[in-house]
């Protein structure tokens, strides 16, 4: 364990031993602008993880919420969080994305894997994955829908499964792939999008091979740019999803939004996950190299000339503040990135919003951002109304509403990012306000960072 100084405040909360996994009281400390969380377990000693790194500060990012109960609940609370899972009655957010796994296979072997996938197992048929999608759209309502694995486009019925997800309710579809099936055409973007599919989540590190070689063990970024390509003709919106590892990519950020910006309006939006360690990852654990938000937010303003600001980017309505924050942005004619909301101050989000609530936007948002654009071809297509009768606003017809707001939608992008948990950083005050679940083979929904979650030793909580 490293030693801080006499910490600037303490906050109680609860989390696991990193090596054993049983639950340990935990307090997040501070030292100026550095966060940690500290915890100590009887059999194991004690463990200090960075969690933040401002600014912007620790105590001013926050977004309270008005807990909400799952309308569906699977188990009862029994051991208390985390080992009642499936969703019980004290959790504190509904589902606003499920993610099924549809196979375990993978066609890469990445030293970085949250799933530690590329195993042989047997893929679920077609009548276990209905079954699935039932118990998701059940206990989840209408959320969105993430298809994934391994690697699912390994899969040749994957229109198949995708249009069974739509049969079942889900009006959302997300594609979570590596897109190497997708560059060389294995797999028919075109027929993904007959089936429904709304958006690829694309596995992207990085705007050069050596970034690749480090985190996925082979020179990919051909095969990336063919991905995003073949993704834009079919007319699929894509988002960037790079891992951030400190002293990899971490000065890479802002050439990842710049390579965005050269492929918008296919690419809807850049998703950033600081690197978490659980699945599959290198040996020793770099804590004092851990990236946190803060460093994520401040990277993309200072590799970006401030064209994307640090104050333009909010603490999200759905899941704990702790956990992510995003930015929308209006792109102009000359590729000039323009907010769409005020900057962040800490009163415009002091008041607590229902988790219901919520959780409706972010489904909301994410269904409208990241789904691909409407062609120009429609929007031209939509009836116009007449210019204003006073004379004040001369010139052609103004397009209606459902018009001028899908042209709106082609102009914007959104950039954001989701610090997962693992069993360093676990809080469990967080894990109760999760609303990314992963549907278990038992048909029960796991908060994402728990149904991942491996110790120090490889041991799991949920993922079999």
């Amino acid at each position: 364990m490293d030693s801080v100084p006499v910490p600037d405040f303490q906050c109680p909360t609860q989390s696991l031993c990193p090596v054993c996994l049983a639950r340990v009281p935990a307090a997040y400390i501070s030292h100026g602008e550095a966060v940690f969380l500290k915890k100590t377990c009887m059999a194991h000693g004690s463990f200090l993880t960075l969690v933040w790194q401002g600014p912007p500060a620790f105590r001013t990012w926050r977004r309270p919420k008005i807990p909400t109960q799952p309308p569906v609940t699977s188990t009862n609370v029994a051991q208390g969080c985390p080992f009642d899972c499936g969703l019980c009655p004290r959790h504190r957010q509904r589902t606003c994305s499920v993610i099924v796994e549809v196979t375990q296979r993978c066609n890469l072997h990445c030293p970085v894997c949250y799933a530690a996938a590329g195993n042989t197992r047997i893929d679920p048929d077609h009548q276990t994955l209905k079954g699935w999608f039932q118990s998701a759209r059940h206990a989840g309502g209408n959320c969105n829908l993430q298809i994934s694995g391994g690697e699912p486009t390994l899969r040749r019925d994957l229109p198949e499964i995708i249009a069974m997800g739509r049969r079942q309710g889900f009006d959302f579809i997300q594609l979570n792939t590596n897109g190497l099936r997708l560059a060389d055409r294995s797999v028919d973007p075109e027929a993904l999008k007959r089936a429904g599919l709304s958006t690829v989540f694309l596995q992207f590190d990085g705007t050069h091979d050596d970034i690749h070689q480090a985190l996925r063990g082979r020179r990919l970024m051909a095969l990336k740019r063919a991905a995003i390509e073949a993704c834009a003709q079919a007319g699929l919106g894509v988002v960037l999803v790079p891992t951030i590892v400190a002293g990899i990519n971490t000065d890479n950020i802002g050439d990842i939004l710049e390579l965005a910006l050269e492929w918008f309006p296919a690419v809807r939006s850049v998703h950033f996950q600081p690197v978490s360690y659980f699945g599959r990852y290198p040996h020793g654990l770099p804590q004092g190299s851990r990236v946190t938000l803060p460093d994520v937010i401040r990277a993309i303003e200072n590799q970006t000339d401030g064209r994307f600001a640090a104050d333009a980017f909010k603490p999200p309505c759905c899941e704990n503040a702790l956990c992510s924050f995003h930015g929308q942005f209006l792109i102009d004619r000359d590729g000039r990135p323009q907010s769409l909301q005020p900057p962040f101050a800490p009163q415009c989000c002091a008041d607590p919003i229902p988790a219901e609530k919520g959780a409706a936007r972010a489904i909301a948002a994410v269904a409208r951002q990241w789904a691909g654009p409407q062609p120009a071809a429609q929007i031209s297509k939509m009836p116009a109304k007449k210019a204003a009768a006073n004379g004040c606003c001369e010139g052609p017809p103004l397009p209606d509403l459902d018009a001028f707001l899908a042209q709106a939608n082609a102009r914007t992008f959104s950039v954001s990012a989701m610090a997962f948990q693992d069993a360093w950083s676990l809080d469990l005050e967080r894990v109760r306000d999760c609303c990314i679940h992963v549907l278990s083979p038992e048909g029960r929904l796991i908060p994402f960072c728990l149904y991942n979650l491996t110790s120090s030793a490889g041991k799991r909580l949920y993922r079999p």
